[in-house]
């Protein structure tokens, strides 16, 4: 082994004391850096030609798309409606493995009689294997609790109508490339076990939001019940949900192409409706495994084991299907919204909107409120605005267009009875 003191100064070698480099007989002497002929063909070994003949590279699209939506990250809302007690915060620290509540004000009874109905919106961020998911949970504290619970579900439609509202305000600005998505994706509607089905509050609740929101009943605090006393409680809610028009979320129909094991899945997932759950965020070891459930007297109830509860279903089908329940808001639901708001009330596009005569705009007009026809004229004369300075800049453009055409048109001249062309 020998040893030579050396220094890179300017691409040179030149002699300075304290760094050593050792050169190997086996391996030669070891190189500082590469030169640029070196580096060049080492670039152009990474360009070499498929091996497979008509072979172009769209194929890896997808991975584009994918490496994309990974860089992005993920939004999803998921609103949470019920009475009181039935572990709607339980089941959601469960689904998601975080707690969303740490600070959580039990009212007494005294206070329940008078209290009303809130929005209580937690967002956290999750990060699962380099996958980031921006979660909103929206909360409703109080509803059905107070003794009067005939207008209790008012909030919760104006909140969903205002995050369709703020969307469509941010669709139409001027700056649509950082839009943050609060529109509710997924409500999980909480039914008591022990009403012997469903009660006409819960049945006006759907039927009021069932057109705005992707409804997901689950049955709480399964544990309550035998596994008859679970079917023959899944069989009443559907029945009832059937009798009375309500639309529920229904899972996608799978593909011929799919694998028999997802179809298997679907099937079990759609049958599994309403999903009938437990929620625990306590760990307990059972014949030496740790499991999360609870413990009773007379056993224990496993959250994650798909014989005592639908939790695994329910999960499963919120994470495989969360990016169809988004789609369904926006294609059907936020769709509806914007149909109806732009046709009733202000001023449409030409593709959707339907001509209306002057009697019937106001007829409209006497039936809504005065606040409300305030704000639609606001918005009306907001939405004018923009129109006529995107008229006045499509006239410029056109003016400037057929300006530009005049004085690259040729323009002939008569001279002693010959026609000639000259440019202007």
């Amino acid at each position: 082994m020998a040893e030579e003191n050396c220094n890179i100064n300017n691409n040179e070698l030149t002699p300075k004391k304290n760094i050593t480099v050792a050169r190997s007989e086996s391996f030669g002497p070891l190189k500082f850096r590469k030169s640029c002929g070196e580096i060049l063909l080492s670039r152009l070994q990474k360009f070499t030609a498929p091996e497979q003949s008509g072979y172009v590279g769209f194929a890896n699209l997808p991975n584009q798309v994918h490496r994309k939506s990974v860089k992005k990250g993920f939004e999803f809302t998921l609103m949470v409606v019920g009475e009181s007690g039935l572990g709607k915060s339980t089941l959601v620290n469960s689904l998601f493995l975080t707690d969303l509540y740490p600070e959580r004000h039990i009212h007494s009874a005294a206070e329940k009689i008078s209290q009303t109905v809130k929005i209580d919106a937690s967002t956290v961020e999750i990060e699962e294997r380099g996958v980031k998911l921006r979660l909103t949970v929206v909360d409703t504290p109080g509803f059905g609790d107070s003794l009067n619970s005939q207008d209790c579900f008012k909030p919760i439609i104006q909140y969903i109508d205002s995050q369709f509202e703020r969307y469509l305000e941010d669709e139409s600005g001027l700056n649509r490339r950082h839009i943050v998505d609060n529109r509710v994706h997924c409500c999980f509607y909480f039914i008591n076990p022990s009403g012997h089905g469903l009660r006409p509050l819960d049945i006006s609740f759907m039927k009021a939001v069932h057109h705005k929101v992707n409804i997901v009943p689950v049955i709480a605090k399964s544990d309550t019940l035998t596994l008859q006393e679970c079917q023959q409680l899944k069989r009443k809610v559907m029945t009832q949900i059937a009798e009375n028009g309500i639309n529920l979320y229904s899972l996608p129909d799978c593909d011929e192409d799919e694998d028999e094991d997802y179809r298997e899945q679907c099937r079990l997932l759609k049958e599994a409706v309403p999903f009938a759950v437990i929620g625990a965020n306590t760990v307990i070891e059972v014949k030496g495994k740790k499991v999360r459930g609870r413990m009773y007297p007379w056993g224990v109830v496993e959250v994650e084991n798909p014989d005592h509860c639908d939790f695994i279903k329910l999960r499963t089908m919120l994470i495989t299907h969360m990016q169809d329940l988004q789609e369904v808001t926006q294609e059907v639901h936020y769709e509806n919204y914007r149909a109806e708001k732009l046709g009733g009330g202000g001023t449409a596009p030409k593709k959707s909107r339907k001509p209306r005569n002057e009697e019937t705009f106001n007829e409209t007009d006497k039936r809504r409120p005065e606040g409300q026809q305030a704000d639609i004229s606001e918005r009306e004369k907001q939405l004018q605005e923009k129109e006529q300075e995107l008229r006045r800049m499509q006239e410029m453009i056109t003016k400037m267009q057929a300006e530009m055409n005049q004085r690259n048109t040729p323009q002939k001249t008569q001279q002693n009875g010959e026609v000639k062309s000259q440019n202007v």
